[in-house]
């Protein structure tokens, strides 16, 4: 029989144990909203679409990185956004407020290491338009502990190769300050990039695509679990110049363009605004909420399989074999075999990420 210094230790422990992902409905995805009446808030969302949690926010989210241990947020502004909020997603408390050093602005995206002790940042330090990858300390109330290179000009968003510390960084290549809103100072000499940052911060790859697409700026990136990453791209033009908005890469390859030139990239409007794979790995998709559409591709050879239409659908990650997206009505859809079939619908309109949610 367990003694009474036992029961009373489990009971102990039990109230001690750590918070998870589960003490707040388990979510699988979070996202930021507007509200009809004009406020913002941060939502997490279930896998078959329904709300999990809501979370007022200050003003316009963008995207968001959830902690791989903890039910902890941090929410970015849009940019060119000077803080983000690290929030208590059992409270709904704003645990601490990270302030971009003078000079830098965060470009709305962040990501954790694989035991959540630091919080990478995209940021542009304005003056000089290099880019910067932030870290902060999470256990130390997002104390503000280093800084890398981002290996080149407007690093937007940034992704953890799976089993590593390795960072993927989508420098898209544009020069921006905040005195000029959000105009775009370079478009000429743009040089986009895909970079890998070792964990010491070493830069140990550097991919472009050929000079002839040095306008197609790599914006959003989606990693699968063997290390395979896909790039969202928005070209700097003529949107019926544009060339393919997808790219995948694997380390030691080229950039591979997937897509093609012609009318249906035209409807594309130039601009991807998300990429994911498919939960089952074999598909890529991408959005392109300007023109209205999602399309899907095969990651083995590239063919497009599927493109589905909805108004200002821009969210989308992996969901079971196929993908969840969002989009600006307020819909939650699941896209597969079968086409786009919404799931739920509410009255908000969904910005412009769906963050999946990776527990260790």
């Amino acid at each position: 029989m367990p003694t009474r210094r036992k029961i009373l230790g489990g009971l102990a422990a039990a109230l001690t144990c750590s918070p998870t992902w589960a003490d707040v409905g388990t979510p699988a995805y979070i996202a930021a909203a507007r509200e009809p009446d004009g406020t913002f808030a941060l939502y997490g969302i279930g896998a078959e679409g329904a709300d999990r949690f809501r979370i007022a926010l200050p003003g316009r989210g963008h995207a968001a990185a959830a902690h791989p241990g903890r039910p902890e947020a941090v929410a970015f502004a849009r940019r060119p956004g000077l803080f983000a909020l690290a929030i208590d997603c059992r409270t709904g408390q704003v645990t601490a407020r990270l302030q971009a050093p003078a000079g830098r602005h965060f470009y709305g995206h962040g990501c954790f290491s694989s035991d959540g002790s630091i919080l990478y940042t995209t940021e542009n330090a304005f003056e000089s338009g290099a880019g910067r990858i932030g870290l902060w300390s999470t256990d130390e109330g997002y104390r503000r502990i280093g800084e890398r290179a981002s290996g080149g000009i407007g690093p937007h968003d940034v992704v953890r190769l799976p089993g590593t510390e390795t960072l993927a960084v989508a420098n898209g290549g544009i020069r921006t300050h905040p005195a000029s809103g959000r105009e775009k100072l370079n478009i000429e000499t743009m040089r986009p990039s895909l970079a890998y940052l070792d964990e010491d911060g070493t830069i140990a790859e550097l991919c472009e695509l050929g000079p002839e697409f040095h306008r197609n700026s790599i914006r959003h990136l989606s990693v699968r679990a063997d290390g395979l990453v896909a790039c969202a791209m928005q070209w700097q033009g003529d949107p019926f110049d544009a060339p393919p908005l997808l790219a995948l890469h694997k380390r030691g390859s080229p950039l591979r363009l997937v897509g093609a030139r012609g009318p249906l990239q035209a409807l594309l409007r130039a601009y991807a605004g998300s990429v994911a794979f498919s939960g089952g790995g074999d598909r890529v998709g991408f959005t392109a909420p300007r023109g209205g559409r999602a399309q899907v591709y095969s990651v083995e050879d590239g063919r497009l399989l599927q493109e589905v239409r909805r108004p200002d659908i821009c969210g989308i990650a992996p969901h079971r074999n196929g993908f969840l997206a969002t989009d600006g009505t307020g819909g939650v859809s699941a896209v597969g075999a079968v086409g786009l079939h919404t799931l739920t619908r509410a009255n908000r309109a969904w910005d412009n990420h769906l963050i999946s949610i990776e527990q260790k």
